[in-house]
C-alpha cells in the first residue's frame, strides 16, 4: 500500500481492515523504488513512428511512459468500549495497532477518542467489516522514528496474509474522502489477467493515432483521457491499464522486474534460482502475469468493496498511443504524391480521435495541429500523365 496523501505527516492514519490477526512478521516497509518500478514498467506510454519515404518505407519507433501515535491511557476505557488492542508493533516509521471490536459504534468512539478523523456515519462502514469477523490494522506515522531514518516521505506497507477472499477493502477510503479518490491496483500471478467480479472491467481505449503536439502534453491528455472514459461509465467501472508476462514487454517503457524484486513485492513462488537479481530472459515465459487497474470511485458509486478472480487470460494488453510524424522528403513518384493527398485526411481523423477520447474542443485541437504543422494538406498541381510522355 503506497498513499498519496496531503498534510502534516503527523495527522496521516492508515485503517485498514483484515481478515485475520497480523503479527509483527507479517508487516514489512517496502522499498519506494520498487513500486515506482511497477508503475514505470506498466504505465499507459507513448509511442512515435517516423514514415519513411514512401519509395521505400522504413520505420523507427521510440518509447515514452507516464510519469503519473499516540498511547492509549486507559485500558479499562477501550474494554468498556468493546475494543481491544490485540498488538501493538513499530515497523520502520510506523507505529502499528491490531484491532478487534464488539460493535461498531464502540470503535468508532474509540478511534475518535484517539485522535482519529472519523466523520459521522463511519460506524455503518465499520459495522459491515466487523459482521464479517474482520481486525483492522491501524497504522501512524511515528515521527521520531521517520527523523532516524531520514525519510521525508512515506514509505509502502506491506502485510502478507492469507484469506480464501481475493478483495480489496475501500469503502473506509470513502467515508473522509474530500471528493472522489484515485487507485491503482497492481497484482501479480501466477495465470493471468485480474479482474473485479462485482464491478465491470473495461479496457481503456488504447491505439489510438495522435497529434504531434501531444508529446509535450501527454500527462494532460492521459488525465483527461481517463477522466472523459469515467463520465461515459458513469464512474462505475474499473478501468484495465495494462496486462502483461512479466519476461517481457513491447514497447517497454522500463525493464521488467527481476527476481528478487518480485519476490520482494510478494510473489512467494519464484523459488530456486534467481538470487543474483538477473532480469528475466525476453521471450521466456515466466510464472508471474502483472495486471494493472486504475479506478476513480466515491461512496456513492463504489458502495462495495473490490472482489478480484484470477483469469486464465493471458493475452497481451497496454494502453499506448502513437504519434506519427510525416515524411517531410521532396521524392518524387506516384507514391510520394498519393502519400501527401492523404494527409489531411489522417490529421483530420487524428483530430477527431483525440477531441473523442478527452473532450477537448476539435477547433482548438485543428489549431495547435497547424501551429505544429499538421495543417490542412492542398494537393499539388501535377500535368497530365501524357504531357510528361509527350514532349513537344
Amino acid at each position: 500500500m503506497a498513499s498519496d496523501y496531503q498534510g502534516d505527516p503527523k495527522e496521516f492514519a492508515l485503517v485498514v481492515p483484515v481478515p485475520t490477526f497480523i503479527t509483527r512478521e507479517q508487516i514489512h516497509v517496502a522499498n519506494r523504488a520498487l513500486i515506482e518500478h511497477l508503475d514505470a514498467y506498466t504505465s499507459p506510454r507513448l509511442v512515435e513512428y517516423f514514415d519513411g519515404d514512401p519509395c521505400a518505407v522504413v520505420e523507427e519507433v521510440t518509447v515514452y511512459a507516464t510519469k503519473q501515535g499516540s498511547e492509549v491511557a486507559d485500558v479499562r476505557r477501550d474494554h468498556s468500549l468493546g475494543v481491544t488492542i490485540e498488538a501493538r508493533y513499530t515497523v520502520g516509521e510506523y507505529d502499528i495497532l491490531i484491532l478487534s471490536a464488539e460493535q461498531s459504534d464502540g470503535l468508532e468512539a474509540w478511534l475518535r477518542e484517539n485522535d482519529y478523523r472519523i466523520p459521522d456515519g463511519a460506524s455503518d462502514v465499520l459495522g459491515s467489516y466487523l459482521k464479517q469477523g474482520m481486525r483492522f490494522f491501524v497504522a501512524r506515522v511515528n515521527l521520531e522514528e521517520q527523523g532516524k531514518l531520514g525519510y521525508s516521505y512515506l514509505r509502502p506497507l506491506q502485510i502478507a496474509y492469507e484469506t480464501p477472499k481475493f478483495m480489496l477493502p475501500i469503502r473506509l477510503g470513502t467515508v473522509n474522502a474530500d471528493g472522489p479518490q484515485e487507485l491503482f491496483v497492481y497484482t501479480l500471478t501466477r495465470k493471468g489477467r485480474v479482474e473485479t467480479t462485482n464491478y465491470r472491467t473495461v479496457r481503456l481505449p488504447t491505439g489510438m493515432d495522435l497529434p504531434l503536439y501531444v508529446k509535450d502534453e501527454f500527462g494532460d491528455f492521459y488525465r483527461d483521457m481517463f477522466s472523459e472514459q469515467v463520465e461515459k461509465e458513469s464512474m462505475r467501472a474499473v478501468f484495465l491499464e495494462y496486462a502483461w508476462d512479466m519476461a517481457w514487454c513491447d514497447p517497454c517503457a522500463a525493464d521488467p522486474l527481476s527476481r528478487d524484486e518480485l519476490r520482494e513485492l510478494g510473489v512467494f513462488w519464484l523459488d530456486g534460482g534467481g538470487s543474483d537479481g538477473r532480469r528475466p530472459v525476453p521471450g521466456q515465459a515466466q510464472e508471474v502475469f502483472v495486471t494493472r487497474l486504475h479506478l476513480r470511485y466515491d461512496r456513492a458509486h463504489f458502495p462495495e468493496d473490490l472482489v478480484f478472480q484470477e483469469t486464465a487470460d493471458r493475452a497481451n494488453f497496454q494502453g499506448r498511443y502513437v504519434l506519427r510524424h510525416p515524411w517531410n522528403g521532396d521524392d518524387s513518384c506516384d507514391a510520394a504524391t498519393a502519400y501527401r493527398s492523404r494527409l489531411g485526411e489522417r490529421w483530420e481523423r487524428e483530430a477527431k480521435d483525440l477531441a473523442a477520447l478527452t473532450g477537448w474542443d476539435i477547433s482548438d485541437i485543428r489549431k495547435r495541429m497547424s501551429e505544429t504543422g499538421q495543417a490542412e494538406v492542398v494537393p499539388e498541381e501535377r500535368e497530365p500523365w501524357w504531357k510528361r510522355i509527350w514532349k513537344d
